[in-house]
């Protein structure tokens, strides 16, 4: 039996993906990656190496998750060394820790690495800081898409009206129940609001706003997924640090890789 690496690849700038990650990718016997997985690191594999896409989208999943548990599993009883590459951190609604248990029931050995999560690094890329002094002192992330099945919520909305910034991910078909919510707990309607698409990589587009109006917006602006919502005071911050979407840009019509 081998052994599984569950593997963060980082945000989209494959420059994200950490040293760790890097070089069991270049040892990989088989990489089982999904569709957030930044395409140019399937290019450091070795000679022979095997890749098994298990990618999902809303609505379109090409193996439900107990399946690519599966397929985890026989991969590990075949190759000595599998990567199991997924798109920012394994266990930010990652769904790892569940991969993890069967590989565990089964006695397989692995070994979490951890990835750059996009809820940090892409607000950071639009200029947007999680926390900052004098502005915000904590920030939470929230999965912005619980599945259709549940009877009852695990998003405590009623804890969300503090100052602390919120960050959402893969909630951009919610954004306009999220905003709503928010503003039912008591969080004001003009607190400022951002959406991000495409994040760290030269298509990245982002959408400010307020909650009152940021569905709006972003329906008119069009940005497809994958993209994360930002809400709070540190929003008002992009106006002064925003640096590389301008610079994406610009590289990008110069032909240029960012």
């Amino acid at each position: 039996m081998g052994k599984v690496y569950l593997t963060g690849a980082g945000p989209g700038d494959i420059d994200l993906l950490t040293v760790k990650a890097l070089r069991v990718v270049r040892e990989a016997d088989v990489i089982i990656y999904d569709r957030l997985a930044n395409p140019e690191i399937l290019k450091e594999a070795k000679e022979g190496c095997e890749f098994v896409y298990v990618g999902k989208e809303d609505g379109r999943h090409t193996l439900p998750q107990e399946e690519i548990n599966e397929v985890i599993y026989r991969n590990a009883l075949e190759y000595e060394t599998v990567v199991r590459l997924k798109g920012g951190d394994p266990l930010v609604f990652g769904r790892g820790g569940e991969e993890a248990a069967l590989l565990k029931r089964h006695g397989i050995a692995y070994e979490f690495i951890p990835g750059v999560t996009s809820a940090i690094s892409v607000p950071a890329y639009a200029g947007i800081p999680v926390t900052h002094r004098g502005v915000a002192v904590s920030f939470r992330v929230v999965t912005g898409h619980e599945a259709p099945n549940k009877e009852v919520s695990q998003v405590d909305w009623e804890s969300m009206s503090s100052d602390e910034t919120i960050v959402f991910l893969m909630g951009l078909h919610n954004l306009k129940k999220i905003a709503a919510n928010l503003i039912r707990v008591g969080r004001p309607a003009a607190t400022p609001c951002a959406v991000i698409s495409r994040g760290t990589t030269p298509e990245q587009k982002t959408v400010s706003g307020t909650l009152e109006t940021i569905a709006a917006d972003v329906k008119a602006a069009g940005i497809p997924t994958p993209a994360l919502i930002v809400v709070g005071e540190v929003v008002k911050l992009r106006e002064e640090l925003s640096w590389f979407e301008n610079e994406a840009f610009v590289n990008h019509q110069e032909g240029e890789t960012v």
